[in-house]
């Protein structure tokens, strides 16, 4: 290490005597040359810091240099101040403090050497930013810059600008960079392309600045021009209404140097893999995506082309697969022909067969895009989805998967449940509740029999249990209790099951329901549908008390084992002594909940013997939720409708209620009985015709606007149910009339902590533009005091490729909304 480091100190000898002895020269003084340690050159400065064993030492070496850098700062060294400003920039790069540069690179851009300029900038565009000020003070140079004819000058203004330029820079600087744009040189026209693009993201309204140059610049027949006017063009028609409409006038031009590219032959400075400038043709169909969208004639104008590019571009090389993919967007987003959308999805087929496995996740994620618009299209792919599945890429398998469960319709279900039961069986184990949830929502949406509904969620249930969602053990035992013709069969399977594992807790929790509602059907072993099998009580009572000795039992399913247990002493034939006895121990259980079961049980049959018959009976259907239950409830809205005119309930019917309300308020006389009917001519009138007398409706609550911003509109609706005038039901919907689409919106609410509010899952999450479907959400608020009621809103969505959120408050609800 002393001889190393005698060597370094040797060569920095030479570097004090190349850069930082004319200090000492200057100011006369040979102390102050003794005392000085010499100051490194960048690339020993590099040299030493890679040479460093440990970050202590890597530490040592940045903190001495930096010393050394301040101090030459201070001296005011105009000669190497660049050498020492590019020093403190590697330093930068590293991770470590280098603020106190900022004015040096003010100071370097200033200069009028070419060497400090280039310097200068860098810095600028690496330790400046907007939230410094500093960066405002280096406007009226780069101005300056920009008016020199100078073009290396000129380039480093426009890279500095579009890195770090603020709002206010633009606005300033937006002439010159106008001027620039129709320069003779195509060095200086570029850059200053590429700044105008920048300046249109941070500034949307400079749109009319930068309007009237992009015409002239797409007959450039330079492809960087004209891969930066495209750029420029797509950014104008993002942003301003006025451009799009403007530049759907040239799509004819666009779709001709399309067509040029795509047919003009192999050319050595723009082609790549045997596409002709690949980049360029993505940034045009991009462009015709957005210019065609929802416009009926710029649509038509490019269906040719379009068809002519899917066809003819070659797929052998990944260049070929950009371009084909982007025509794939462009068709499906533009008003395209029916063939030419079959052609679209057809592509996308043949990348599910392509060895890149970049390119299958594209296609898939592609297709689950377009499954809800061209379903049938999408269809004849499925073989090669379900292929998928296999993929051993988590990503992959987990788009087949969500792709193969989007394609399930009632033709198809008996098929594609097969091949997704066989995927759950050896599916990764991050992926079985996501395959577990789907199989059983289009099971529940798609079954063609109950009997087949029941085997397919016992299938789930006894290959991964433990992975479906919490509602799974309400919905089969709901689903088995409506089904009257398959108790038996049902609980013979699930007592199969069982007896053969009782890991699976959600298995375990409806076979234990099931064994205590129809146990007396399993005993009685009628069921011709299977296999017959002779059951006697000693075995069910058996099993029921391995589920509840048994330590992967949760207390759940105890519970449910538990009143197995006691339903089971009205349905067997036996004595019910073991049953006493398994349900007193459990009354000093652990467990609160399990404890309290089995104490209320053990009373039953000391104390209410007679009535634990009639309290233990099988349990009643309940009203199920879901598809089908909505469906069911819409045909019992229709029918509701065709007998509205049935006669309304006679005067006993009505005292027999009110008799009801008196026993469940525990108070006779704060009831107020309604008044008989007027014996006027219109009351008469009313009995002659049997027609129900209702109240008037309540007035109806003003809609509210709550937010508008770049055409995205949020409006609030509101409605009080006459039944339940302590819930207020608030229905938000977002509109769009901007030309660009709102994505990934998401609303969020909060009420002060006396009310209630609950936030119902939201219709979507995209706004299409121009006024297309919106989304709406419902808010449930629980106001029972009547306080004045204030919201919260937090939005957060993407538009324009800006990340947008707002919090803000709502202060001026309709009264009628809370009071």
């Amino acid at each position: 290490m002393l001889n190393r480091k005698g060597r370094r100190w040797g060569a920095d000898a030479c570097v004090v005597g190349f850069s930082g002895g004319g200090v000492g020269a200057e100011f006369g003084d040979p102390l102050r040359e003794r005392m000085v340690v010499p100051s490194l050159k960048l690339q020993d400065l590099i040299e030493e810091i890679r040479g460093a064993k440990t970050q202590a030492q890597e530490r040592e070496v940045i903190q001495k240099e930096c010393a050394h850098i301040r101090a030459s700062f201070r001296d005011g060294d105009p000669v190497h101040r660049h050498r020492q400003l590019a020093k403190l920039l590697y330093v930068h790069m590293l991770g470590y403090p280098a603020h106190f540069g900022q004015m040096e690179c003010l100071k370097l851009i200033a200069s009028s050497r070419f060497t400090d300029k280039r310097v200068g900038y860098l810095g600028a565009m690496l330790l400046l930013d907007e939230r410094h000020d500093a960066h405002l003070l280096i406007t009226n140079s780069i101005k300056n810059d920009l008016s020199q004819g100078i073009q290396p000058v000129q380039g480093l203004a426009l890279c500095t600008l579009s890195t770090m330029g603020s709002a206010e820079m633009c606005r300033d600087l937006a002439p010159e960079v106008e001027k620039l744009l129709l320069q003779p040189s195509p060095y200086v026209r570029k850059k200053a392309i590429l700044t105008a693009v920048h300046m249109i993201r941070k500034v949307p309204e400079l749109s009319s600045v930068f309007l009237p140059p992009c015409a002239q610049l797409l007959h450039e027949r330079h492809h960087g021009i004209l891969l930066g006017t495209i750029t420029l063009i797509t950014e104008l028609c993002e942003r301003s209404p006025a451009a799009l409409r403007h530049f759907r006038k040239v799509v004819p031009q666009l779709v001709h140097i399309l067509r040029t590219l795509v047919t003009m032959g192999y050319s050595t400075e723009h082609s790549i893999s045997g596409v002709s400038d690949p980049f360029l043709q993505v940034q045009i169909l991009r462009l015709l995506r957005i210019l065609g969208r929802n416009h009926e004639e710029s649509s038509e104008t490019m269906n040719d082309l379009l068809a002519q590019v899917a066809t003819n571009t070659d797929t052998s090389r990944n260049a070929g697969n950009a371009v084909l993919f982007e025509t794939v967007l462009t068709i499906m987003d533009i008003r395209s022909a029916a063939g030419l959308r079959v052609l679209a999805v057809n592509i996308l087929g043949r990348f599910l067969l392509n060895s890149d496995r970049n390119i299958r996740y594209v296609a898939l994620t592609s297709l689950l895009r377009l499954v809800q618009s061209d379903h049938s299209a999408v269809q004849r792919h499925r073989p090669t989805v379900v292929e998928c599945l296999r993929e051993t890429d988590a990503s992959l398998s987990r788009r087949a998967l969500e792709l193969s469960l989007a394609l399930v319709n009632s033709s198809n279900v008996r098929a594609m449940m097969q091949e997704l039961q066989a995927f759950l069986e050896s599916c990764p184990p991050d992926l079985r509740a996501d395959c577990a949830s789907g199989i059983l929502l289009a099971a529940e949406r798609f079954a063609p029999t109950k009997r087949w509904h029941i085997d397919t969620i016992l299938h789930v249930l006894t290959t991964a249990g433990t992975h479906v969602r919490d509602d799974a053990v309400a919905n089969l035992t709901q689903l088995i209790g409506g089904a009257q013709e398959l108790h038996a069969y049902s609980v013979r399977r699930l007592y199969n099951a069982l007896a053969e594992d009782i890991s699976q807790q959600p298995l375990v929790q409806v076979a234990a329901w099931c064994i205590g509602e129809y146990g007396d059907l399993l005993l009685a072993g009628n069921c011709e549908e299977i296999e017959p099998l002779q059951v006697d009580e000693e075995e069910v009572l058996a099993l029921l008390e391995k589920v509840l000795q048994s330590h992967m039992s949760l207390p759940a399913t105890r519970g449910y084992a538990l009143t197995a247990l006691m339903k089971l002493s009205t349905r067997l034939c036996g004595d019910n002594n073991r049953i006493r006895q398994v349900v007193s121990i459990y009354g000093s259980c652990l467990d609160v909940e399990l404890q309290q079961r089995a104490v209320e049980y053990d009373t039953l049959f000391r104390k209410y013997d007679h009535m634990r018959a009639a309290i233990l009976e099988k349990m009643p259907l309940v009203e199920r939720d879901g598809p089908q239950a909505d469906e069911e409830a819409k045909e019992s809205k229709e029918a509701a409708q065709l007998s509205e005119a049935a006669p309304v309930p006679t005067e006993p019917q009505a005292s027999q209620l009110l008799d009801l309300l008196d026993l469940l308020d525990g108070a006779s006389g704060d009831v107020q009985h309604p008044p008989p009917l007027d014996p006027s001519p219109g009351g008469a009138l009313i009995h002659l015709l049997d027609l129900p007398c209702v109240p008037p409706p309540p007035a109806p609550i003003p809609d509210l606007k709550v937010f508008e911003r770049e055409g995205v509109q949020l409006n609030l609706s509101f409605i009080r149910p006459p039944e339940n005038p302590a819930l207020l039901l608030i229905t938000v919907t977002a509109t769009n009339f901007s030309e660009g689409d709102v994505t990934h919106f998401i609303c969020q609410a909060a009420v002060p902590k006396s009310l209630q509010l609950q936030l119902q899952a939201p219709s979507g999450n995209t706004v299409p533009a121009r006024g297309g479907l919106p989304i709406t959400q419902l808010f449930r608020i629980l106001n029972p005091n009547k306080a004045p009621l204030r919201l919260k809103l937090r939005l957060t969505y993407d538009h324009f490729h800006q990340s947008v959120q707002e919090i803000f408050e709502v202060n001026n609800l309709p009264v009628e909304s809370w009071q």
